[in-house]
């Protein structure tokens, strides 16, 4: 990977599961990519009760004849997203991997821009900016939520940052060496995967490198339930990844189950004082107040919205967090694989 070099060719990735809504045009966002070197699109099908596997099926009918880059599928009969990735990882033949989601739209440059950034800093991943962006007015107002610091933190690649060393980022761009001495993905992390992985080529001597340069379009979950689902995910197995790495939780991460908690106790203690009510009151206006400046420039609609996608987020990921059982670590820590330095 030098200027002198001719672009190296470049697998996608892509685990799906019912993506019948967004895969045709994910897959036309890197079809499209301005980048000189060869490019394949490897897509692990798992069991869709949508027409996901049929739009699969025209993309690779489509592109069979395609002079630069072709799309070909491999079965993920469990669905889990690890499995998925590391079927289309031994799928794939190419020496830069990039990993991309079924519902992710990948900007013009990134693939580009990806490969430079790995010659450049001599990273093992890089990723950037998953920049979230609704189509309805529920899925917009999700987007400000995830995009607010109210709502996510300040992860740099919900927010924006400068460029460096990351912990983790988002989907990410591997040299494909990195993913083969690491053993690929924990298929036993169904959330989270990508932090465990990142961890593994960090404490082998790797670097992550987050660049705001990288931006990776992202559709939100379309309802209320389906949001509550993801968000309640990502709280188990973000408290997975505390019991498994002591010392990688910090306060933003606790953030959500003491809200919860907090608005709780107060509900409870509300017959013996009114006082009690004064947290969950202090929240609905701290969320209120929080949306105001994350709606800037959305429909009415949306912005009246973003209250209750802050809620959800907060309390299913607080949920999520504060109910994950420990038998879910133990059977992950059982799977623990050490990092692997490069000889």
């Amino acid at each position: 990977m030098n200027d002198s070099a001719p672009a190296p060719a470049v697998s996608v990735i892509m685990p799906v599961l019912n993506e019948e809504r967004h895969l045709r045009e994910a897959v036309r966002h890197i079809l499209e990519q301005d980048y000189d070197g060869d490019l394949e699109v490897v897509i692990a099908l798992g069991p869709s009760t949508d027409r996901t596997d049929a739009i699969a099926a025209e993309l690779v009918r489509e592109t069979a004849d395609g002079p630069r880059c072709r799309v070909h599928t491999v079965p993920n009969p469990t669905g889990r997203t690890p499995a998925g990735l590391n079927a289309a990882i031994k799928a794939s033949r190419h020496p830069v991997v990039v990993r991309v989601d079924g519902h992710g739209m990948l900007s013009p440059g990134y693939i580009a821009t990806a490969v430079r950034l790995l010659a450049e800093t001599g990273a093992q991943n890089v990723g950037g900016v998953m920049r979230a962006e609704g189509e309805t007015s529920w899925e917009q107002a999700v987007a400000a939520a995830m995009t607010a610091r109210i709502g996510v933190g300040n992860a740099a690649f919900h927010t924006g940052g400068e460029a460096g060393p990351a912990d983790t980022v988002y989907l990410g761009v591997f040299r494909r060496e990195a993913l083969e001495r690491q053993g690929g993905y924990n298929e036993e992390f169904i959330r989270a995967q990508d932090w465990e992985l990142n961890f593994r080529i960090r404490s082998a001597g790797g670097a992550v490198w987050f660049s705001p340069e990288l931006t990776v379009s992202y559709r939100p979950r379309p309802s209320v339930r389906t949001l509550a689902r993801q968000y309640r995910d990502y709280g188990r197995w973000r408290r997975v990844v505390a019991r498994y790495h002591k010392g990688s939780i910090n306060p933003r991460y606790l953030a959500p189950p003491a809200a919860l908690a907090g608005i709780v106790a107060g509900v409870l203690v509300t017959p013996l004082t009114p006082l009690g009510l004064g947290i969950p009151l202090a929240y609905a206006v701290g969320i209120a107040a929080g949306s105001v400046p994350a709606g800037r420039g959305l429909p009415v609609r949306a912005r009246l919205r973003i209250p209750v996608a802050l809620a959800t987020m907060h309390m299913s990921w607080g949920w999520g967090f504060l109910t994950s059982p420990r038998s879910l670590a133990r059977k992950v820590i059982a799977s623990r694989r050490p990092a692997v330095p490069a000889p």
